[in-house]
């Protein structure tokens, strides 16, 4: 049976989605994606099943996300499940699609935060100064 794990990564969220053969069933952790919450979450979660449209109802995926807060890890399973998708089906035409849609679905977000600098309370803001 062919298996294919794919990964996406936002902030310091990792998802891996794990896809094989099926009758379109995701889950994430371990509960289905239409009971996930919030709903803008799973909104996002969803573009890439509804883009692939049929062929989505082909293949079974299972996500395991960690890290990162409610929003980084949907952008990171919004990642992993596309890249999965077109992994599994070896569909350039799906790949094309999903590039032209939105390149976050194949890409994983490579932006990072600032390190913390010295004379100051974070990456940007330093202490103030008075000089009278």
């Amino acid at each position: 049976m062919k298996v294919v794990v794919a990964s996406g990564k936002r902030k310091s969220a990792v998802a891996r989605a794990a896809v094989r053969k099926g009758t379109g069933l995701v889950r994430i952790n371990g509960v289905p994606i239409e009971v996930h919450e919030p709903h803008l979450a799973r909104v996002m979660m969803m573009e890439p099943l509804t883009l692939a449209g049929e062929r989505s109802s082909k293949v079974d995926i299972d996500v395991n996300v960690i890290g990162g807060g409610v929003m980084g890890q949907a952008n990171a399973t919004r990642t992993a499940i596309a890249k999965g998708i077109v992994q599994f089906l070896e569909d350039e035409d799906l790949q094309a699609m999903y590039s032209k849609y939105d390149r976050s679905l194949l890409v994983s977000d490579p932006r990072r935060k600032l390190p913390k600098k010295p004379q100051g309370r974070g990456a940007r803001k330093k202490h103030q100064k008075s000089y009278r």
